[in-house]
């Protein structure tokens, strides 16, 4: 199972900020984008904002939410890392 820990993140530079941000694709055709940054909706103790992916795209109709995940721990990533790669393909 990935974990937060098997990430890797690379800078970036979004709206003149400078950001970390990871990027995986699962075999069932959905993937995940967790950014860190102050551009984010995060705070220092919830550093993390998650995007659900599908197909290279934003999803916004999955079980799991219909926004991104903002306000989001090193284990809330791993609780969702699991969660997306348990979605059905379509």
């Amino acid at each position: 199972m990935l974990k937060f820990s098997d990430l890797k993140f690379k800078y970036r530079e979004v709206a003149g900020y400078d950001v970390q941000q990871a990027r995986h694709d699962f075999p069932n055709g959905y993937g995940v984008s967790v950014c860190k940054g102050k551009f984010y909706y995060t705070n220092r103790n919830k550093p993390y904002e998650v995007a659900v992916m599908k197909g290279g795209d934003l999803c916004y109709d999955t079980d799991i939410t219909d926004d991104v995940l903002g306000y989001q721990t090193e284990e809330d990533v791993t609780d969702i890392l699991r969660r997306v790669a348990e979605l059905k393909e379509d």
